[in-house]
């Protein structure tokens, strides 16, 4: 039996390359090894104020998106979270054995209350998060190194739920893609590329113009000494120390299929704005077949529509199986 894979992004602000190579392309891989579950996070995106038309638009934009990057309906499944109500009932009855003291340490609460109003679905959603993984009996998730710590809740939750009621969930594992787990901003490569960066020169995003691309690849941080490029080829010391330039080959190595230090070597003897260009032209023209399918796709919306209908019924068949063996367990009529 193939392994379960489950993961899911939410429709709020704009899908990035970051997006694409710490998360969607790795799917891509997946679904031909696993039984590959990918949603459309919509419930988790409302924990903070969402425009309500804007936001439908945003859930076909980013179900299109997954179809023009390579996700393959035959071999995945997608759908649209709040069209499943399995994910919001399993997560009250996990409400029911989530320590509170557990959910104050999430490094994401801590992060997001600051700049976010406080609400208990913004504390709440790592067990909401939690509900999308086990309803599925999922044994892997691929995840960004920042979505580690809800994957240890998650299996934290299970144990505690199988121990208190008998086995009824599987413990699913972290995949982490160690050179791509974090693509860092243009901007400020301390942080973590984000489809919340105020700063619009941070991120490029899956949609992004030519214009666009060339401005943010150009005006990237990089470094002060001008000989980094020819002088370091490994990975871990480039993005210790000279984080601008280690994030930019991260990001030309993934579009080239390349591993780190094939993309330092093709690149030593450049200067930066030779290798700005080189990168800029790069991701414009991997881009493009992604956006030529995306405006097909989109401008396609029964199809597309369609293709989400079975993704749902496919989701609420499997995940209603566990939903039946939690409220037998629970007691639950």
């Amino acid at each position: 039996m193939s392994k379960v894979v489950f993961s899911g992004i939410q429709p709020s602000g704009n899908l990035h390359i970051g997006n694409y190579i710490g998360a969607i392309s790795q799917w891509v891989k997946l679904q031909d090894l696993t039984e590959s579950i990918f949603c459309i996070v919509d419930l988790h995106a409302i924990t903070v104020p969402q425009d309500p038309k804007v936001l439908r638009d945003k859930v076909l934009e980013v179900a299109a998106l997954y179809l023009a990057c390579g996700i393959d309906p035959k071999k995945s499944h997608i759908f649209i979270q709040s069209e499943n109500p399995n994910h919001s009932y399993l997560a009250w009855v996990l409400n029911t054995i989530a320590p509170f003291g557990q959910l104050e340490r999430m490094t994401q609460w801590k992060e997001k209350s600051v700049k976010h109003e406080e609400n208990a679905g913004l504390f709440d959603y790592p067990v909401l998060m939690a509900s999308d993984i086990l309803l599925y009996q999922t044994d892997e998730v691929p995840v960004g190194e920042d979505q580690k710590q809800h994957i240890e809740l998650t299996r934290d939750l299970a144990e505690r739920f199988n121990k208190r009621f008998g086995e009824t969930f599987k413990l699913p594992v972290p995949v982490i893609q160690k050179e791509t787990a974090r693509i860092m901003s243009l901007q400020n490569p301390a942080a973590k590329m984000s489809k919340s960066d105020n700063d619009p020169l941070g991120t490029i995003n899956i949609l992004d113009t030519e214009e666009q691309i060339r401005e943010k690849v150009k005006k990237a941080v990089t470094d002060s000494d001008p000989s980094v490029l020819k002088m370091h080829e490994h990975m871990n010391f480039m993005m210790e120390e000279h984080q601008g330039i280690g994030n930019l080959l991260t990001i030309y190595a993934a579009f080239k299929g390349y591993n780190f230090h094939d993309a330092w070597k093709e690149n030593s003897d450049k200067s930066y704005q030779d290798f700005k260009d080189g990168l800029a032209n790069l991701l414009i023209f991997e881009l493009a077949k992604i956006q030529k399918r995306y405006n097909e796709i989109r401008n396609g919306e029964k199809a597309l529509r369609k293709i989400l209908d079975e993704g749902r019924n496919y989701a609420l068949e499997k995940s209603s199986v566990t939903l039946r063996k939690v409220k037998e367990k629970v007691g639950l009529i």
